[in-house]
């Protein structure tokens, strides 16, 4: 939906409207969505009425406004054409350290009947990005066509590709201007920001994974709610039903962090998922079954489980993570062969444990950040990052280990990274005579909207 401007409102009008404590109404948000676009706010002007829904907030109409407005700004995606035989869903992660779960999920519930069109983004700050790690595949193309992106949703069931220039535009330059103007912390935009790229894909249904601890955007508990309850609520109220899971990110996720292996993980996880990570087992078949039931494919999430579990034990989600790597160009036998694709790094070397004890506790953020240092993630936009670089075999919360027993494998290209990433694995983690489980899942939120 095209949105025509005029002058019929003053930007810093709207903006001392805002900033005063006065409620936007939809038409008001409606232009200055559409200013967004067509430069009709200034960088300075958008930047101030950022910092005025900081200070005053959006109350729930002016979330699902701008959230819709945003959405409306670009390209709405239909499927409508291609006669699909079951239900378009999604999910979205807040963003971890070792949150490889996009990866196993799209297949899984691809693989259970559901189509999959997932848009991720890239890697930013201390948390790892799904494309980053698909990349790392040769001849993988995240950014394919219109054309070729919609084939791969029909024909294998899941595409995982990035954001185009055509999806949500407002909240592109939107989003580039809180960055740099701290103005991120708001749950209003935050949502927005979030539901109107996804529910620009057309879903019929959102699963989304809200991420709380040392390692996560939303560090408390009470922020994880909050945004929790944002989203679920503002996508429902935009007509799509949305259920939240807030889940810990206290530890890294799974047993590795980097991009290649990740991927290798991934394939190992779906190849052979009994020797998978329990944690990881359990949060993805979690986010599948929640996917399954709330799209309708079952009506109850047990049912929903077994069907997403037989899914992955069968060996068909596998089929279609191969399936989906090839028709996006990625090698047709790389499922079979992941070590002829994925090149290894010169130096793999343990980094081992000082004391004896329980592995009681991760600063999470801080694993993630020694990535981003090693250049296996980036800290603006536009970094290239080195695909390879990585830590494999990460011990878990609750694990016990003697003295020189591994805390996690390196995988790196020279001896002083390998100096400098075993200082910061080997302070980064906790070893202590006793230690305290956290819980994988705290809670399960669907909208609270009549």
């Amino acid at each position: 939906m095209e949105i025509e401007n005029s002058l019929k409102y003053l930007p810093q009008e709207l903006i001392r409207k805002k900033r005063d404590g006065g409620i936007l109404n939809d038409s008001e948000i409606a232009f200055i969505v559409s200013g967004m676009c067509d430069n009709t706010f200034t960088d300075a002007q958008l930047g101030a009425f950022a910092m005025a829904v900081i200070l005053k907030g959006m109350n729930m109409d002016e979330r699902v406004s701008l959230t819709t407005h945003m959405k409306n700004s670009g390209e709405v995606l239909d499927w409508s054409d291609l006669n699909l035989n079951g239900p378009i869903v999604d999910k979205h992660s807040t963003g971890g350290v070792g949150d490889k779960v996009s990866l196993m999920l799209a297949p899984i519930v691809a693989a259970c009947g559901a189509y999959v069109p997932m848009i991720s983004g890239r890697g930013l700050g201390h948390t790892g990005g799904t494309l980053d790690k698909l990349e790392s595949i040769p001849g993988y193309n995240a950014v394919p066509s219109g054309t070729l992106f919609r084939e791969t949703v029909k024909n294998v069931g899941c595409a995982i590709i990035g954001q185009t220039k055509q999806l949500a535009p407002a909240d592109q330059r939107f989003y580039s201007i809180r960055d740099v103007t701290a103005t991120i912390e708001s749950v209003g935009m935050i949502t927005a920001s979030i539901l109107s790229k996804k529910l620009a894909a057309g879903l019929d249904a959102l699963v989304m994974d809200v991420k709380t601890g040392n390692g996560a955007f939303c560090s408390t508990h009470e922020m994880a709610n909050e945004v929790a309850q944002s989203i679920a609520d503002v996508a429902t109220g935009a007509g799509v039903p949305t259920r939240c899971l807030i889940t810990d990110m206290n530890q890294v996720l799974g047993h590795s962090v980097g991009n290649a292996v990740e991927v290798v993980e991934c394939i190992d996880f779906l190849t052979n998922p009994t020797q998978a990570d329990s944690r990881l087992l359990k949060l993805t078949l979690d986010l599948a079954a929640n996917m399954i039931q709330i799209s309708g494919l079952e009506k109850d999430y047990d049912s929903a489980y077994v069907k997403v579990k037989e899914a992955l034990n069968s060996g068909r989600a596998a089929e279609k993570f191969g399936q989906m790597v090839s028709a996006l160009g990625g090698p047709v036998d790389l499922i079979e062969n992941p070590a002829k694709h994925l090149t290894p790094t010169p130096i793999i070397k343990e980094i081992t444990a000082k004391r004896a004890g329980y592995i009681s506790a991760m600063d999470v953020r801080e694993i993630g950040l020694s990535m981003v240092s090693l250049k296996a993630g980036r800290t603006k936009s536009t970094d290239d990052i080195d695909h390879s670089i990585g830590l494999s075999k990460i011990v878990q919360i609750g694990q016990f280990v003697n003295i020189g027993d591994p805390l996690a494998i390196a995988h790196v290209k020279r001896s002083n990274d390998l100096t400098m990433l075993s200082h910061k694995i080997s302070d980064s983690i906790t070893i202590s005579d006793n230690w305290k489980d956290n819980d994988l899942i705290y809670k399960v939120l669907s909208s609270t909207l009549k």
